[in-house]
Formats: C-alpha cells, sequence, structure tokens
C-alpha cells in the first residue's frame, strides 16, 4: 500500500481514497493564481518572470501529514508591492483551505502563508 505520509487518506464506504501531496500542492498553485496581489510563489531569489505561478513554484510550497490525517500547508509568496501583507497573506489562507476542502474533501487544514518577498511588478 502507499506511504501514509505522502498521501492523505480519505476512508469511504468502498475503499480508501489516497491524495498525493502532488496534488494538492497543484490545487494551492491555483488557488493562488486567484488571489490579487500575490505576484509570485517562492523566494524573490528563486524567481523566474517565466513561471510567476507555475509548475516549478511548486518547491515553495511543503506539505505535512499527520498520523491523523490532519494536513499543514506552507507556502512562500511575493506579493505585488502597495498591497497590505496582512490582507493578501489572510485571502491566500482563505483561498488555500477553500479549494483544497472543496476539491479533496480534507477538513483538517492549517496553511501558513510566509510572506518572503515585496515586488514592483
Amino acid at each position: 500500500m502507499a506511504d501514509q505520509k505522502n498521501y492523505v487518506c480519505k476512508v469511504e464506504e468502498n475503499g480508501s481514497v489516497m491524495i498525493s501531496r502532488d496534488v494538492i500542492a497543484s490545487i494551492v498553485v491555483q488557488a493562488l493564481k486567484d488571489v490579487k496581489g500575490v505576484f509570485s510563489i517562492g523566494s524573490r531569489s528563486n524567481y523566474d518572470a517565466s513561471d510567476r505561478l507555475g509548475k516549478r513554484s511548486e518547491k515553495a510550497i511543503r506539505i505535512a501529514v499527520s498520523d491523523k490525517n490532519v494536513t499543514t500547508i506552507d507556502v512562500d509568496i511575493v506579493i505585488t508591492y502597495g498591497k497590505s501583507v496582512v490582507s493578501i497573506a489572510e485571502v491566500a489562507q482563505t483561498a488555500i483551505i477553500n479549494a483544497v476542502e472543496a476539491i479533496t474533501g480534507v477538513k483538517s487544514i492549517a496553511v501558513n502563508v510566509h510572506v518572503c518577498g515585496i515586488i514592483r511588478p
């Protein structure tokens, strides 16, 4: 069977559904694309203009799954200059939680947003 630490396990009536960390990371990237004020995922030193919110950004997303299936997501972001850091982080947290819950059905989620930089677009 799959390594429990790398997957979120949802027990269903007919068996279990295993959801990979990579799937959750992809959902996080897509959720952040809709958050105004998030310029990129990752630190400024990792910034690549050709990949602002793309697949390579998933390196800045860390997902931990506990034995009780509680998922903790840490994500590094760079925000657009002139926007409220706290407001953008809160909107990003809510967007990630809502997207992961809606798509995977996982309810036990903690999201830590690390604002690693600010940039003028």
